[in-house]
């Protein structure tokens, strides 16, 4: 049995020395580099016990390191479920309880607020910085790199998304390898993505359209990401090459 989501857009690039992602606040990163640092945390993940089928919640500011927090959750056949920052540590108990999660990571600011709801819930608590650090990039620097990777079939569960809550309370769209592979192949495909694409990357990857199109798709072409921490418009215009200002002045005319 093989691994499909992980064989169709993480596989393929171990080892590649070429730019994954670019990003102002760190050095260009290789997609070998990116897979070496999904290793790591795969290693840690397996030492605090999670094992195939676990839930893993993450609710973190949007990093290369979160992002490879995904990887390594679909190497391992841990099912990902990406929250929204800004969710209360009330709101971040209903999701842990109703999806089972077995592992949080938080950010290190929020630890306090959530760790009584975490070990209420029985569930492990560790933390992620936008610089790197936590207890999960320090347990991820000490663990052995793990580069087996787990049997899934196409129909297990990759992905729990919850939906708005519009007509009631949020509800997870269980989501399987086969869901997200088939969607990034179509876009990949009718958007004709290809491997000298680069992406500008401004979404936060809590979201399904920043994690599960624009970076599945960018990763299943084998392009290249400039992850932007967040939405700016001027430094989407420099990466135009337009000038803010002589743009805000043709708007207004």
């Amino acid at each position: 049995m093989r691994n499909p989501l992980y064989d169709s857009l993480f596989g393929p690039h171990e080892g590649r020395t070429d730019t994954f992602i670019s990003s102002k606040d760190t050095d260009d990163l290789s997609y070998g580099d990116f897979m070496a640092l999904a290793h790591r945390i795969a290693g840690a993940l397996g030492q605090a016990g999670l094992t195939p089928g676990d839930r893993l919640a993450l609710q973190v500011h949007k990093s290369v390191e979160a992002l490879a927090v995904y990887a390594a959750c679909v190497q391992s056949g841990i099912v990902f479920l990406p929250l929204n920052i800004s969710y209360t540590p009330a709101e971040v108990e209903y999701f842990i309880a109703d999806a089972g999660a077995a592992l949080l990571v938080a950010d290190p600011a929020a630890a306090d607020a959530l760790a009584d709801m975490a070990d209420k819930n029985e569930t492990r608590l560790l933390t992620l910085g936008t610089a790197g650090d936590g207890t999960l990039m320090e347990a991820a620097r000490d663990a052995e790199p793990v580069t087996e990777i787990s049997p899934r079939s196409a129909d297990d569960l990759a992905a729990i998304l919850y939906t708005s809550g519009t007509t009631g309370r949020s509800k997870g769209a269980m989501i399987s390898h086969q869901n997200l592979l088939s969607n990034a192949t179509s876009l990949v495909t009718y958007w004709q993505f290809m491997a000298d694409d680069v992406l500008l990357h401004a979404l936060p990857i809590f979201h399904t359209h920043g994690l599960f199109v624009a970076t599945n798709i960018t990763l299943f072409a084998g392009g290249a990401m400039i992850f932007l921490s967040k939405f700016d418009a001027a430094e989407i215009l420099r990466h135009f090459g337009q000038d803010r200002t002589k743009v805000q002045e043709e708007i207004h005319q």
